[in-house]
């Protein structure tokens, strides 16, 4: 090249110059704009800037040598990237573009490109083509391989040895596809004579409006249950699941439950300032998946799920909260997530009251979740939520949210109330009774919130709780099975319950008469339950000749009560002072009568069971006991039980005597509403429909 460039100085020809290296030079470069004459005419020309022009032709020339050099380096590299199949491999297997090509038919050589006009403008560095992928192949010579005589390389050393163009194996050549097959000829389906058609699948009881319901509470029986609560978290989804909605219940793990498993889904959320892991277990049945979330301080309040310091329950709640808010995204109920689209959160009491606010704080304000609705169930608007209004800095919300925490009342002050912000920021509100939710919006059974729910009295109905048949029947009772017990239905109620009565005064060591007026009590010992009535009543009653059986625990002075009363009166009081869901049946089973004397009453559930069994409620007319419970009126004949209208012992005195003497004076009347007390649908199905209403109201409100 030196020697070229020093002939060309020197006074040499330009063909000189280019018969050296640059002889393979195509014939295309005389036509660039250096050259719009012919070589001719440069050799004509020795002058000095016709050796300039030469000087910078051999400088193109040196760069697109070079050019091609790197061109031809990448090529081999992308041809040793290709993974080469083993010897006796019959068909190697291709991954990248060129190869695959190699096993098409090769397309047509591409035409060849026009000369360039004498007359065309622009200076561009000419470029080659770059050849198609076949033809890359076909450049390089296959080497013919002998029979190896060792055993094949191991895919590893194909892989970690690099691989040299000599070593690349010939594409295997094109073979014809095989001829299609002769198309069969399908005749129409003829049914069997006397064949029966299939019947159509039913569609939904939600029909249209089946959507994903995610329950979320602190409890759910059977796995965790301090009261009516747990029941419903337990209930409501499978009369969900039967008409046809996806459902999920959320509650904490408060224990090892042996029927539900690890999912291996673990989340992480920032809860009161500082980062928490929890895991996900999950259950499915009847049709209901049950997800708990996994954390240590469920785990330490596995016996007293409300226990500990309020902003130990704060956190709890919170935790809980985000946790079920994220689960409809994580965890993969039988392979596939719920998703946020057609999706409904339905929050239980205040310990869930954080959740409509999450969900609108830090998913919809960012537009997520936009399809997804959250309702508010008010259990219990005696409980709260309430702490110092500084609490709320805790809570990760932004200054405007946090204001909506903020309540002032005569008895609490100023304070932070998480239940305001939950009926607040919630699509729809639930209470459960109609009763209950007239209540609520009144000075005594709003507690402070009155306002707060007249102002969303729009939003807000009143739907009664149900029983699960499958737990409560006395046709099916597993507890009636055993120690003189049995089952019975409205055909054998007289017989049935004079059993029953026998054996529970029998395994109480009362005396056994089945003639004596029995009446029970089972519920939580608290100044809400009424109990000190019954404790004021209770030398009028055993004067009365009637049998007394409680059974329940709460607070330490009740407690003391109960075990008072029955060492005054052994032969005709037992109290069994805790809880046992053995025994509760039995004695809902057993007893004549159910004494439900509460000052206030949300719902209750014990008179519904208590009329399912055959059992007649003597109740206080508040909340949802005066919407379960009909007085009886002797004269039409008409009513399930006894109510009175004030909270006092004189009053429950008096409506326990109108009992007692109808049981002994007009016994067919008192069997007569035993049997309506039976007849009535008190099933979960019917408040299912009510509550999807509720659902769908809240899913088309944006």
């Amino acid at each position: 090249m030196h020697s070229t460039l020093r002939a060309s100085r020197a006074g040499c020809g330009a063909s000189s110059a280019v018969r050296g290296p640059v002889a393979s030079v195509p014939a295309k470069l005389a036509h660039s704009k250096r050259f719009r004459g012919s070589a001719q005419v440069v050799r004509a020309d020795p002058t000095a800037s016709g050796d300039v022009e030469l000087w910078e032709l051999h400088e193109e020339l040196l760069r697109e040598i070079e050019e091609r050099k790197q061109h031809q380096a990448r090529l081999l590299d992308q041809l040793n990237s290709i993974q080469v199949p083993s010897i006796n491999t019959p068909s190697p297997t291709f991954t990248n573009n060129a190869p695959r090509m190699a096993t098409m038919a090769p397309p047509p050589p591409p035409a060849a490109p026009a000369a360039p006009s004498s007359s065309s403008s622009g200076s561009s560095t000419f470029m080659p083509p770059k050849p198609p992928a076949h033809k890359q192949l076909e450049r390089l010579k296959p080497v013919a391989q002998p029979q190896p005589s060792a055993p094949p390389p191991s895919f590893a050393q194909q892989v970690l040895q690099p691989v040299k163009p000599q070593q690349l194996m010939t594409p295997p050549p094109v073979q014809a596809p095989p001829p299609r097959p002769q198309q069969p000829v399908y005749e129409p389906y003829q049914p069997d004579q006397g064949a029966e058609d299939a019947p159509p699948a039913e569609p939904p009881l939600a029909g249209e409006n089946v959507m994903n319901i995610v329950m979320v509470g602190a409890e759910c029986a059977p796995w965790s249950k301090t009261g009516g609560l747990g029941d419903v978290m337990g209930a409501l989804p499978k009369a969900f699941a039967r008409r046809g909605h996806r459902v999920m219940v959320v509650a904490p793990r408060y224990e090892i439950y042996d029927d539900a498993w690890e999912t291996g889904i673990r989340r992480i959320f920032r809860v009161m300032n500082q980062d928490v892991e929890v895991g996900y277990f999950h259950a499915f049945l009847d049709g209901v998946d049950y997800v708990f979330v996994d954390h240590p301080s469920f785990h330490f309040r596995a016996k007293d799920i409300y226990g500990g310091e309020r902003q130990e329950i704060q956190f709890r709640c919170a935790l809980l909260c985000k946790a079920a808010l994220e689960s409809v995204w994580h965890v993969p109920c039988g392979g596939i997530a719920y998703g946020d689209t057609n999706t409904v959160f339905i929050a239980n009491d205040w310990h869930t009251a954080l959740l409509p606010v999450y969900l609108q704080a830090h998913y919809r304000d960012y537009e997520q979740m936009k399809f997804s609705r959250a309702v508010f169930v008010i259990h219990n608007m005696a409980h709260q939520g309430r702490g110092p209004f500084v609490e709320t800095e805790q809570l990760e919300l932004p200054d405007n949210y946090r204001e909506v925490f903020r309540l002032y009342d005569p008895i609490g002050g100023e304070h932070m109330n998480i239940m305001k912000a939950g009926l607040q920021f919630s699509h729809r509100i639930v209470a459960v009774s109609e009763g209950y939710a007239w209540e609520c919006q009144t000075q005594e059974g709003g507690w402070g919130l009155d306002a707060i729910i007249r102002e969303n009295t729009w939003k807000l109905r009143g739907i009664v709780n149900g029983i699960d048949y499958k737990e409560w029947s006395p046709m099916s009772d597993p507890h009636l099975t055993s120690d003189g017990y049995t089952q019975y239905d409205m055909d054998t109620l007289a017989e049935g319950k004079r059993q029953c009565k026998m054996a529970l005064q029998k395994e109480l060591g009362l005396p056994v008469d089945p003639d004596v007026p029995l009446l029970g009590f089972i519920g939580r010992l608290d100044y809400q339950k009424g109990v000190d009535l019954i404790r004021d009543s209770h030398g009028w009653l055993m004067g009365q000749g009637a049998q007394l059986v409680m059974l329940g625990s709460g607070r330490a002075d009740l407690e003391a009560d109960l075990r008072s009363m029955e060492a005054s009166n052994r032969d005709k009081t037992r109290s069994w002072v805790g809880f046992s869901v053995k025994m509760a049946h039995r004695i809902t089973a057993g007893v004549d009568m159910l004494l439900m004397p509460s000052r206030f009453e949300p719902c209750g559930l014990n008179q519904l069971y208590a009329m399912a069994y055959g059992t007649v409620p003597i109740v206080h007319a508040v909340g949802g006991l005066r919407d379960t419970v009909t007085p009886f009126n002797p004269f039409e004949n008409k009513g399930t039980g006894w109510t009175f209208e004030r909270a006092d012992a004189e009053q429950m005195r008096h409506a326990v005597g109108n009992a007692l003497e109808t049981y002994r004076k007009y016994r067919p009347s008192f069997r007569d509403l035993q049997l309506r007390g039976m007849a009535q649908d008190l099933s979960w199905d019917h408040a299912a429909a009510l509550y999807e209403e509720v659902l769908v109201a809240a899913k088309f409100q944006w």
